[in-house]
């Protein structure tokens, strides 16, 4: 079923456990993230990026329809989450596609700047029954919240969130995008000071170069919702190179995407399980 993302986080957040929240591309990462969830009985955020709509020819629709019609066809609790979005177009697209909530990335703005964006974007946002998350940008020269080696402040973090008014923050913490080896180490003590310092839930991006024993901790310590994208993408290729491998003379894809969804299926549930299973946070 097609549930809103603020009823997953809200659940997640007062359970002390998290939400795993899966970037799709293709139709079968979106049936891949279905099929885990139906079959681990376990919530998941399927999440469209504004780099996947701009693969798919700038149109948010046709991938989102996709992934609603999978929510609504299965028992499943699916919700759809528009992520990175900068384009303010596309923001305002969010409740036309199915989405409940979005990620608006104002980061390479200055700080000034990024307040302001933001916090129009929440109010805009909030006037249509949306969930927005967002994330810090620039602060004196240290680069965007997910530039490796920075680390969200907490009392920084805390004004950005009373100034914006966003849902839930993205935070840096020693995770970082687009990880194909799962070598990251989190700060779990910065992420234990950040919990305590913002009122809303806490998002950890770049979760796929993070071993699963560390975002176990990381929810323990009170990340909520935890954002997965390039795992399934490794998932989904290393599949794809071992069929035609096997059948270098095969021209049906149907041979070869069969594999991948299944190898990203199983990934997500991997996900999804060790997400779900952490020990409770406190929450504030």
């Amino acid at each position: 079923m097609l549930c809103r993302s603020a009823d997953l986080i809200a659940e997640a957040r007062a359970s002390g456990t998290g939400i795993a929240a899966l970037n799709v591309i293709t139709l079968e990462h979106a049936e891949a993230v279905a099929a885990a969830a139906e079959a681990t009985g376990l919530p998941a955020i399927v999440q469209i990026s504004q780099n996947a709509v701009r693969y798919h020819g700038g149109d948010v629709l046709p991938l989102a329809s996709a992934v609603a019609a999978l929510a609504e066809a299965g028992a499943a609790r699916l919700a759809l989450h528009l992520d990175h979005v900068e384009d303010v177009e596309l923001l305002h697209r969010t409740a036309e596609c199915g989405a409940s909530s979005v990620m608006f990335d104002a980061s390479r703005m200055p700080d000034a700047e990024n307040v302001a964006a933001t916090r129009r974007a929440a109010q805009w946002a909030h006037a249509n029954g949306l969930f927005v998350e967002a994330e810090l940008g620039e602060i004196g020269g240290k680069g965007s919240a997910h530039t490796p080696g920075v680390r969200t402040d907490p009392g920084d973090a805390a004004r950005f969130v009373e100034e914006t008014g966003v849902d839930a923050l993205a935070v840096a913490v020693g995770s970082s995008h687009a990880m194909v080896s799962r070598t990251a180490s989190l700060d779990l003590e910065l992420i234990a000071r950040i919990h305590e310092a913002v009122p809303v839930p806490l998002v950890l991006h770049g979760s796929s170069g993070v071993p699963h024993a560390t975002l176990r901790a990381a929810v323990a310590h009170g990340m909520t919702k935890v954002n997965i994208g390039t795992l399934l993408n490794v998932a989904f290729t290393d599949a794809v190179r071992a069929g035609l491998r096997e059948a270098p003379e095969a021209v049906d894809p149907r041979r070869y995407l069969s594999a991948a969804r299944a190898a990203v299926a199983a990934a997500v549930a991997e996900c999804l399980t060790t997400v779900t299973s952490a020990a409770p946070a406190t929450a504030p």
